[in-house]
């Protein structure tokens, strides 16, 4: 079996395939350039929703009093950085909703990419609460080409299967491949695999939302594939 992972992974993540027949590809579908933009020295509410909206935060040149974030990761690398977190949630929408129902009468500031998803700030504003966007890095495409069939690709943002789609579905071959179901994509959450629906028959998601849940998947996954060609 094989499978393409839209990111790098690491030696430990890599160990998960170590006593299956799967062979593994990763590459990364994306890159992140944080940019240099001025900040409030001190928020009172701010909004992560990834991993790299925090690192692409000083916190040493900024005061904030209330976090609030998306995704178990993005929890822990604030918790990391010394940094009060008040609510955590797995999507933004349930974030947003809790936002809604609880600070309706706050301020937020929202630090993020320039591909981030609309639905919080929609949301906010919908129930009038005042958002500040601070945009903080830039999501750039990395346009590799395969030339292999791929029995599973593993994705992990929408701008990664944006990416992986733009420069290798006009390959007639690739693109029949994931037409017709025999190459699935193995998404992280439902956003991620909403996107994925645009070009995969075949979408699978992730039982929680990290890097460790989609492997697991994707090896459960490509073993039941296995023993339905057997017939068993």
């Amino acid at each position: 079996m094989n499978l393409l992972s839209t990111k790098k992974l690491n030696e430990a993540q890599k160990a998960h395939f170590g006593e299956t027949n799967i062979s593994l590809t990763d590459y990364d579908a994306i890159s992140i350039d944080f940019l240099n933009v001025i900040l409030p020295s001190e928020v009172e509410n701010a909004i992560f929703t990834s991993q790299n909206a925090v690192r692409s935060i000083d916190f040493t040149q900024i005061t904030i009093k209330n976090c609030f974030c998306v995704g178990e990761k993005t929890r822990q690398l604030l918790e990391e950085k010394g940094q009060k977190v008040i609510k955590s949630c797995n999507y933004g929408h349930e974030l947003a909703d809790f936002i809604v129902e609880n600070h309706k009468n706050d301020a937020f500031y929202f630090f993020c990419g320039n591909l981030r998803r609309d639905i919080i700030p929609e949301k906010l504003k919908k129930s009038k609460i005042t958002l500040f966007e601070v945009k903080t890095y830039e999501t750039q495409l990395n346009l590799v080409e395969f030339d292999k069939k791929w029995d599973g690709i593993l994705f992990f943002s929408p701008s990664g299967v944006e990416s992986f789609s733009k420069s290798n579905l006009n390959d007639k071959a690739i693109a029949q491949q994931v037409h017709n179901g025999s190459t699935s994509a193995i998404c992280i959450g439902n956003t991620t695999a909403s996107e994925a629906k645009k070009y995969f028959k075949n979408v699978v998601v992730a039982e929680n939302p990290s890097v460790e849940s989609v492997i697991e998947r994707a090896i459960n996954y490509n073993y039941k594939k296995q023993l339905m060609a057997k017939g068993q």
